[in-house]
């Protein structure tokens, strides 16, 4: 039986359920709303671009399950579409004993995640990046590749359009008591809520997801010509152990260049790509109860990570500090600003813990994707048809 559907949200994941939902039964009529006037304007557009390979998550974690599978995915459609691509591959560097640790549990989830990935020792890390240092074993990553993010999210939307697929550009979805499109009544048979930032507030007013809220961080990072600093590869450290961040890193780009970043600065504002600007009233309200959540909870030190995360708004810092894996930046000179994301990562607010993993909600009227945080780029296509099975009511 065919079915109208109606997605909230242009970005990666909402297409990628709109892509899934065709294929598995072409019959239904399916509608994606985008309140900007392109897609991927926000977090699928500004993210690293990098094809992650699925070696950060715990086994048993959607992420897992989807990462590996969403890297060889988004490479058929990069191919098929003639999309930029590269596969630079990703070292992962410890920098002490303990981090040492903290690299062999990579490792052993890696493996597990059926990802392919070496150990290697710290005096075989010149033959694969000449540039970096580490004073113990490193982590090699080969299928870890690069790509644009808007140009392939741009690529699984004319996929999506060829399928028969609709997009409603600068028409934003809201809620009260019946589904709107710029205030005025659609009709869906089934709604599915991919608007990312928002998610949360289309969910609290369909009376889902009232366990959580959303605790945005503001990423920003500066970026050189790579012939400035002619490194092969990604460079990461080993990531914190609580923290759901990455730490300063360096990503290569599709266009040539190196960028170090990001940070991780706890900010008011959903779309808040300022500091002084992009947030209203009830972003105050809600990151006050978020703060408040944190505190009483027992995982997170919301004051050590501010501590540890402004200093990186000031180049000088973020460049000794990424000067740890590659010794050399210091003499770089000319970086630049590059746009910067946000990460809205999503806060039980009863245990007052960011929430690690993918998290979906719904009923037979509606679906709710809550958390799609990294790697929710690469892992957008089968995610995108485990949201699609949910709302069809096949899984």
């Amino acid at each position: 039986m065919s079915q109208k559907i109606v997605i909230s949200g242009g970005g990666i994941l909402g297409i990628s359920i709109g892509i899934a939902i065709l294929k598995l039964d072409n019959r239904n009529t399916v509608e994606i709303h985008e309140k900007e006037n392109h897609v991927a304007e926000h977090a699928s557009g500004r993210n690293s671009g990098v094809l992650h390979a699925g070696f950060y998550y715990s086994p048993e974690s959607l992420k897992a399950k989807f990462c590996r599978e969403g890297n060889q995915q988004l490479q058929f459609y990069i191919k098929k579409y003639d999309v930029p691509y590269a596969r630079p591959g990703k070292v992962v560097l410890a920098q002490s004993e303990s981090e040492s640790a903290g690299l062999a549990k990579l490792y052993d989830r890696g493996i597990k995640n059926g990802v392919e990935l070496e150990m290697r020792p710290a005096r075989e890390l010149a033959s694969v990046e000449p540039l970096a240092t580490s004073h113990h074993d490193f982590l090699w990553s080969p299928s870890t590749g690069v790509s644009d993010p808007i140009k392939v999210t741009e690529a699984l939307a004319k996929e999506f359009v060829a399928l028969g697929g609709i997009i409603q550009l600068g028409s934003e979805i809201s809620y009260n008591d019946e589904l709107l499109a710029n205030g005025r009544r659609l009709h869906a048979d089934h709604f599915i809520n991919a608007a990312g930032a928002y998610s949360i507030d289309l969910a609290h007013a369909m009376n889902f997801g009232k366990n959580y809220r959303v605790m945005p961080f503001l990423g920003t990072y500066k970026q050189v010509e790579q012939k400035s600093l002619p490194i092969r590869t990604l460079i990461y450290p080993v990531p914190h152990p609580v923290n759901p961040f990455l730490g300063v890193h360096f990503t290569l780009t599709i266009d040539k260049k190196v960028k170090i970043g990001p940070t991780a600065i706890p900010i008011l504002g959903k779309e808040q790509y300022r500091i002084l600007d992009g947030f209203n009233v009830s972003d105050v309200r809600d990151f006050i109860r978020n703060t408040t959540s944190i505190i009483r909870g027992e995982k997170h030190n919301l004051g050590s990570i501010a501590i540890s995360e402004f200093p990186n708004l000031i180049e000088k810092t973020l460049i000794n500090r990424a000067s740890k894996l590659v010794p050399t930046v210091g003499s770089v000179k000319n970086w630049e600003k590059k746009r910067p994301g946000i990460r809205s990562q999503l806060l039980n607010v009863a245990k007052g813990e960011l929430v690690q993993d993918f998290v979906v909600e719904g009923d037979g009227q509606s679906t709710h994707v809550l958390n799609a945080v990294s790697p929710g780029w690469t892992a957008a296509m089968p995610f995108g048809e485990y949201v699609a099975k949910i709302a069809l009511k096949l899984s």
